[in-house]
């Protein structure tokens, strides 16, 4: 699901147009995101918390050059979904049988043929 089918949705559910939709989506954005790159978490209460996760420093390797290189601490933005959010996608018969279809369309692996 994209941006635009969820606005679509939105504004299909709630009778509020399209332009009106986008715009509140486009503002919760931005008060999201300034308020991460601010160092705030930002709690929604059943649905999940969008948070800031710190990151230690540590060795890495570059083995083109056969260096080693120190990645310095840095923090990232995370999203925890919260307990219910988590059931209510675990419990979803939905997922469960799209699953399934998935499942059987796949090809199937080709084991290797030694002689």
């Amino acid at each position: 699901m994209t941006k635009a089918d969820i606005i679509e949705e939105i504004a299909h559910k709630t009778g509020i147009d399209k332009p009106n939709v986008s715009s509140v989506m486009e503002a919760f954005f931005k008060v999201v995101r300034n308020s991460m790159v601010d160092g705030n978490n930002i709690y929604v209460r059943g649905f999940g918390s969008f948070i800031i996760k710190r990151r230690a420093a540590k060795p890495a390797r570059i083995i083109s050059e056969k260096k080693t290189i120190l990645i310095p601490e840095h923090f990232i933005p995370s999203f925890k979904p919260s307990k219910e959010f988590v059931k209510k996608v675990k419990e979803s018969s939905k997922i469960k049988s799209s699953t399934k279809v998935e499942d059987k369309q796949r090809p199937a692996k080709k084991e290797d043929k030694k002689g």
